[in-house]
């Protein structure tokens, strides 16, 4: 089957379970304070069909694949009894929370699963993934999956300090000790202060060495932590972006299409990786990208929907709090028009993302 197809198809499914896992926790939360559910619906209308009905709600399979989503009673009248607008402030605050919770959850779990594949990361280790063409480091003969041992005569315990080691000798012959397999290799390149940050001095890509897991819970403190690291460098984009430390390109929003390319790349060479090449001397070691991809995804989205942006539930947490804090509640009224304003903007900015991922597409290559 036609790998660009079955890319396709699996887009579809991961962008969807993703948006599902998002509203399923919305779902859990309604059903654990007592708040009617009128529809859970998987894709978006136009509706296909009633699947069945459920303690009072309704589950449909609508036309528009990309998603789904939970229709609460009441969800903005708080004169409804057994709505949502009219549960009390902390049953409306879990019910907030519960999307960005479930897809932080799923990215733990999906980041345990990559773990399990390639390993738990050795931060004393220092692994090279990559090589530039006609670097310095290139023309030595450095290559990918080479171990930095030393540098500089310094034994090399982490990548911070390798690449100070590097800065430090800016145009200067620098010494390294390489493991590759069961070979102890010594080399010596030159970094160039003349190279740009996107090439580097030295022209590697350092990371740590990935080690095989004892057990599937061994995976589970690097999960979290890795989920954590991923939540804090979305919050902190804005402060890069002004610092100048990350470009408008690298931070750049994309929209359904440039997500599609990206997976299809990533699938593309997953699907590649894995097939067997005869030809080659060795076996093609397997990459793992769509599995990073998916637990990036998830992440993202919940982070998003928490954003204080107006028809998006970090908004409706900013207006939940006040009733929590001082027993007072802003008026409804005033919260839907709030609301109903933010979701016509959030419409038009969605609009102009997925116009400018065909306008000027994001480039996006993988190691």
């Amino acid at each position: 089957m036609n790998i660009s197809f079955l890319a396709t198809l699996a887009f579809v499914a991961v962008f969807a379970g993703v948006v599902l896992i998002h509203e399923f926790g919305h779902f859990l939360a309604a059903r654990l304070f007592k708040v009617e559910v009128e529809e859970f619906g998987i894709g978006l209308p136009p509706r296909i069909l009633t699947l069945f009905h459920w303690k009072g709600t309704a589950f449909t399979l609508n036309w528009l694949p990309l998603g789904g989503f939970v229709r609460p009673k009441g969800e903005n009248d708080p004169k409804l009894p057994g709505g949502l607008a009219s549960a009390n402030p902390w049953a409306r605050l879990v019910f907030l929370l519960a999307g960005v919770t479930m897809n932080l959850i799923a990215g733990v779990l999906v980041y345990s699963l990559l773990f399990t594949q390639i390993g738990l990361p050795d931060y004393n280790q220092v692994m090279l993934y990559d090589i530039v063409p006609g670097s310095p480091a290139d023309q030595v003969g450095l290559k990918a999956e080479d171990v930095v041992l030393t540098a500089g005569g310094e034994q090399i315990a982490s990548e911070d300090q390798l690449r100070a080691i590097i800065h430090a000798h800016l145009g200067q012959p620098l010494s390294l000790t390489v493991r590759r397999g069961d070979q102890t290799l010594k080399l010596t390149a030159s970094p160039l202060g003349s190279r740009t940050a996107e090439q580097g001095a030295l022209g590697i890509l350092p990371g740590p060495l990935f080690v095989p897991a004892k057990s599937w819970f061994a995976t589970l403190p690097y999960s979290v932590l890795t989920t954590y690291n991923q939540v804090y460098r979305i919050l902190s984009l804005p402060a890069q972006l002004l610092r100048g430390t990350v470009s408008a390109e690298q931070g750049r929003f994309i929209g359904l299409k440039g997500i599609y390319d990206f997976f299809q790349q990533a699938f593309s060479r997953d699907v590649e990786s894995r097939a067997s090449t005869p030809t080659t001397s060795e076996p093609q070691k397997p990459t793992n990208f769509t599995l990073e991809l998916i637990a990036t995804l998830t992440v993202t989205l919940g982070v998003f929907n928490l954003l204080p942006f107006p028809a998006l539930d970090g908004a409706r947490v900013l207006f939940v709090l006040p009733e929590i804090l001082m027993r007072r509640r802003i008026s409804p009224e005033f919260e839907n028009l709030v609301h109903g304003v933010g979701f016509a903007l959030l419409l038009v900015l969605m609009l102009y993302i997925n116009i400018m991922d065909f306008v000027n597409p994001a480039q996006i290559v993988l190691p």
